[in-house]
């Protein structure tokens, strides 16, 4: 008979599932790059579209004076940094979560490959049936 789980010991198995936290990853950073591309649109591309249009779009955030162009790249640089930014503290939050879910399982022991041979006590093949250093018969 299986034994139910709790509500609380599902959620927590649910949560630190790998999927739904790929997920939350992929929210995020998504989120950040969002934030690139608009200050890509807003700072960079609608004041040379406004620029080129002869016309001052306020929604555009384009700026004229005295026939200058402002590009606003201080804002497009800011958004980039918060994204590398954004990307390190999650990734640094992911390895956390990977340590504790992996603290708890035990590594398996590989199989063995190699065995000492017990004439000449030289590390031989575990298949092998003869030692291809001193050629006595193994058992």
């Amino acid at each position: 008979m299986e034994k139910k789980k709790g509500f609380i010991a599902e959620f927590k198995e649910f949560a630190l599932r790998g999927s739904v936290m790929d997920l939350a990853v992929g929210v995020i950073i998504g989120a950040a790059f969002q934030a690139i591309v608009n200050s890509l649109v807003e700072d960079i591309l609608s004041p040379i579209l406004g620029l080129v249009l002869r016309a001052n779009f306020s929604d555009l955030s384009v700026s004229l004076f005295d026939g200058d162009l402002v590009l606003r790249y201080g804002s497009f640089i800011m958004a980039i940094i918060n994204f590398v930014l954004m990307a390190f503290v999650i990734f640094l939050i992911i390895k956390g979560i990977n340590a504790i879910r992996n603290r708890g399982k035990k590594e398996e022991a590989a199989d063995p490959t190699e065995k000492t041979c017990p004439f000449c006590q030289s590390q031989i093949s575990i298949k092998a049936t003869r030692c291809p250093h001193c050629t006595s018969e193994l058992k």
